[in-house]
């Protein structure tokens, strides 16, 4: 699917999505499940096709029959890593399983209400006065958050400019995709005059020790993504100052039933949190919608509405009403795919008894 846009962060450029959907069928119901895999292993290890092949090869065929999301979560426990994979799975069985019962994602989860503010991600584009007038189109399209994209040699100088043009009344963002280093400390040190709401992911993945050492250093809340893969994760990152804000992205942390411990364990240590996108259709936005309905995102997430990265979405779209999309409340996730978008767009199907 063509973005509506090239979308650039610090380590690459997009321009459209290469989707993996899962359609779960049982005798009852129907469910759908998107995996957020890139098409190249660089937001992470996963990419699109090793997806495929993990599910195919091993984590489709060690479902038991008659699986609920729980019992998918244990019966993939032995498989390391594939986070995004078992997410797809997961999500297309707790999608079957709550229309079967008659039962929305929200409901399941907790969701304590009916609508969820909406933020914008903008990536990084050739010159400043280009990046103004993007913020100028989503602010007025009625975004209540700005999240910048930034990178060494494009974080000081596009931040002022937004600064200084919209003022500090716009809640402002940005996020590094583990672009700098500890090195970096004092240039990073800069942005804290900005009054930004967060600096998201600024070190690499794998290093939550420099990130709480990165923390005594900034006034700006650091924010971990990359670096919470699960709750145990964000529980270290926490117990060792790493973070005061979580990005809860699904796809990141294994399911949706993962997503929903990390933000009661967020919720229970004052740590703010908020719901990341990956480019998602219809199919993996309704679902993120539903999980930050919960009562722990105090923060807009990355839930844009679908024209932000589709012209035509597979799903009907989600459109933006006043900063805020509308929680699905129908049965599952709410969705499903409009059939004739849906094979215009599908490149093979493949079946998998079980």
């Amino acid at each position: 699917m063509p973005l509506v846009t090239p979308f650039q962060t610090s380590f690459g450029t997009e321009t459209r999505r290469d989707v993996l959907l899962l359609r779960v069928v049982t005798p009852e119901a129907e469910g759908w499940g998107e995996c957020v895999a890139m098409s190249a292993p660089l937001y992470s290890a996963e990419y699109v096709d090793g997806a495929a092949d993990v599910l195919r090869r091993f984590l489709i065929p060690a479902l038991p029959a008659h699986a609920d999301a729980h019992a998918v979560g244990r019966a993939l426990r032995p498989f390391k890593g594939h986070r995004m994979a078992k997410t797809a799975l997961e999500a297309a069985v707790l999608d079957a399983g709550l229309r079967a019962a008659g039962l929305s994602l929200g409901s399941f989860l907790g969701a304590s209400a009916d609508r969820v503010s909406a933020g914008v991600s903008i990536g990084i584009v050739d010159s400043i006065p280009e990046l103004l007038d993007v913020v100028a189109g989503y602010l007025e399209e009625g975004y209540v958050r700005i999240k910048l994209k930034i990178k060494p040699g494009w974080d000081v100088a596009p931040v002022r400019a937004v600064r200084e043009r919209f003022g500090l009344d716009v809640p402002l963002q940005v996020d590094a995709n583990a672009a700098y280093t500890l090195a970096d400390a004092g240039h990073l040190a800069r942005l804290d005059e900005f009054g930004l709401l967060l600096i998201e992911q600024p070190l690499a993945d794998d290093d939550i020790v420099q990130h709480a050492r990165l923390a005594t250093r900034l006034t700006t809340p650091i924010c971990l993504d990359e670096s919470i893969e699960s709750a145990e994760h964000a529980a270290a990152a926490i117990s060792l100052g790493a973070c005061s804000v979580v990005n809860i992205k699904p796809g990141r942390v294994g399911g949706y039933l993962e997503a929903r411990r990390i933000h009661d364990l967020c919720r229970a240590h004052g740590v703010a949190a908020w719901c990341g996108g990956m480019l998602e259709t219809g199919i993996g936005r309704a679902a993120n919608v539903a999980l930050a309905a919960l009562p722990g995102f105090s923060l807009p997430g990355d839930l844009s509405g679908s024209r932000r990265y589709f012209t035509t979405d597979i799903t009907p779209p989600f459109e933006l009403r006043d900063g805020h999309l509308t929680v699905p409340t129908g049965p599952g996730i709410g969705v499903e795919p409009i059939p004739e978008i849906l094979d215009e767009v599908t490149t093979a199907i493949e079946w998998i008894p079980l």
